[in-house]
């Protein structure tokens, strides 16, 4: 997991899979906004989110698909529409590599619009990686190490967010605790004495 966590695009044009392993957790969620993250989604991730059919789905993505619902109703999240031209560039990436359409329609988006892709599937920050700066793909565990790195979050709060987290039958615990340690090494090297010659 590359990532620098002194850095973090705020305007994240994001996925199903990121929305809802940030919805997963109210501390990480409310922090994100209180340091200025602000989310957009294409229309075929909030069709993905809400409407599209799910076989027997569990509690706890009910419960996510409420909280995307009310944020998205309280204006916390906005969903746009793609072009014609938009869609041709989504139709271009599909040839390459059999990827969901919400997220293929992310990052055409993401690059138009200049934003970041926040997502946290493999396969999709791969193929965003092919298509624009490298830089400008995030995910949720970047912006957990950031939080913390900037001070929005604190250590203390690691913990609380893993178990609301899990709770939620979300997969990061092992990513975010990955995210951690880059931190802590990053808090290492700027405490380190610089050597002079």
């Amino acid at each position: 997991m590359g990532i620098d966590p002194s850095n973090f695009h705020k305007y994240n044009v994001i996925d199903t899979c990121a929305i809802w392993n940030i919805l997963s957790s109210q501390l990480l969620y409310t922090t994100a906004n209180n340091a200025g993250c602000l989310f957009s989604c294409t229309y075929f991730v909030y069709y993905e989110c809400l409407y599209k059919p799910r076989t027997n789905p569990k509690q706890a993505e009910i419960e996510l698909q409420n909280r995307f619902r009310q944020e998205y109703e309280n204006g916390k999240f906005k969903y746009y529409h793609l072009t014609i031209e938009d869609l041709q560039d989504v139709e271009v990436l599909q040839g390459r590599k059999k990827k969901d359409k919400g997220e293929l329609a992310s990052i055409a988006f993401a690059k138009k619009t200049r934003q970041a892709f926040l997502t946290d599937d493999t396969g999709a920050r791969k193929q965003a990686a092919k298509s624009m700066n490298s830089k400008m793909v995030q995910t949720t565990p970047h912006l957990l190490a950031w939080l913390i790195f900037i001070n929005y979050l604190s250590d203390s709060d690691l913990q609380p967010i893993i178990c609301e987290h899990k709770k939620s039958d979300r997969p990061l615990e092992k990513h975010f605790l990955d995210a951690y340690k880059i931190v802590l090494e990053y808090r290492l090297i700027a405490l380190s004495p610089k050597i002079t010659e």
